[in-house]
C-alpha cells in the first residue's frame, strides 16, 4: 500500500513539474509565429537549358501580431510567383546545379510575398532544406 501512495505522488510532482515548466512567462516576448510553406520545386536553368530540379522548404517568419492563419491563404501564390521568377532568374549556386543560391531565392521570395500578401506581414524568410532531383550536376566551366 506505501508503495502506491510513494509511486503516486511521484508522479503528480512530475506532472506538475512538467505543467509548471511548460506554462509560459509572463517576462518573455511572445514568438513571433511561422508558416512553413509547402515545399517547391524550382527548376535550375543555365544556358537556357534545363538541368535539374531543387525543390525547396521556406519558412516564413510572420510580422508581430500576425498569425498563420492570416499567411495561409497566400502560400500557393508565393510559390507559383517564386517559380516564375525561377524560370526568368539562374537561381544555382556558383559551379553547382544541385543547390540553390539562399540569397537569390530569398530576395525572390520575400518581394513575391511583399506582393501577394502585402507590406506588412512577413519580417523574414529561410531557406530549410533543399533538395536536388539529381545528386550529381557539377558544371564543367
Amino acid at each position: 500500500m506505501r508503495r502506491r501512495d510513494l509511486i503516486a505522488a511521484g508522479t503528480v510532482l512530475a506532472v506538475s513539474a512538467t505543467a509548471a515548466s511548460a506554462a509560459p512567462s509572463s517576462d518573455a516576448p511572445p514568438e513571433a509565429a511561422t508558416l512553413n510553406l509547402v515545399p517547391v520545386g524550382l527548376p535550375v536553368i543555365s544556358e537556357g537549358r534545363l538541368r535539374n530540379y531543387v525543390f525547396l522548404n521556406l519558412r516564413l517568419h510572420l510580422a508581430a501580431g500576425k498569425t498563420a492563419e492570416m499567411a495561409r491563404p497566400h502560400d500557393p501564390f508565393i510559390r507559383d510567383a517564386l517559380v516564375k521568377a525561377a524560370h526568368r532568374v539562374d537561381f544555382s549556386a556558383a559551379g553547382d546545379w544541385t543547390r540553390l543560391n539562399e540569397r537569390a531565392v530569398i530576395a525572390a521570395a520575400f518581394a513575391a510575398a511583399r506582393v501577394v500578401a502585402g507590406e506588412g506581414l512577413v519580417a523574414s524568410i529561410e531557406v530549410v532544406n533543399q533538395a536536388p532531383r539529381r545528386r550529381t550536376g557539377m558544371r564543367a566551366d
